[in-house]
């Protein structure tokens, strides 16, 4: 019995999983969309999430900065410190790597910036104004080659863009009898 045991081990063991939950974490914030296998984007779902929510709430705290006192303005930029910490634990060593374009060269606009500045700079006051649900999992129809694996294209929303939600269940249209 699984009692007690969330999650899918993915065939790995537990530092190899955290592993590739930090790389797949790395290519979500450098591209925005990435195509992975169903239960990889399962599982990274809730992570990106988190990581996604810290930079969302250091945006709050930075703008609530202006106009404030010295003192209350030093704790709010302390707190917004705190949560980029939080995220650099989450994301681990490799936080610092760089933007790369889908070629593997550097985007020449913003060669100095990490993964972690554009969670920060880029995501975070992306979704100020959104509660949650920052990504989206499409299922494609067709199958990984060598492994028929399931695969998912695992996405940021655009900007303002709202999840489509299922419709309401419409009541049959009455049968006439004849």
């Amino acid at each position: 019995m699984r009692h007690r045991n969330k999650g899918r081990t993915l065939g790995r063991n537990t530092s190899h999983r955290v592993a590739l939950f930090r790389n797949l974490c790395r290519a979500i914030i450098t591209y925005e969309s990435i195509k992975t296998t169903v239960p990889k984007a399962k599982e990274i779902r809730p992570i990106i999430e988190k990581l996604v929510t810290l930079a969302k709430n250091a945006a709050l705290l930075t703008d609530q900065i202006d106009g404030k006192p010295e003192a209350e303005g030093k704790q709010l930029r302390a707190k917004a410190l705190h949560l980029r910490r939080l995220a650099m634990a989450k994301l681990g060593p490799m936080h610092g790597t760089g933007i790369y374009a889908k070629d593997g060269t550097p985007e020449e606009d913003v060669t100095k910036d990490t993964v972690l500045k554009k969670l920060f700079t880029v995501l975070g006051p992306r979704f100020k104004t959104r509660p949650g649900g920052y990504t989206r999992i499409l299922k494609l129809h067709t199958r990984r080659l060598g492994d028929a694996g399931e695969q998912a294209l695992i996405e940021f929303l655009k900007e303002g863009e709202v999840k489509v939600k299922a419709t309401e269940n419409i009541a049959p249209a009455p049968v006439v009898a004849e």
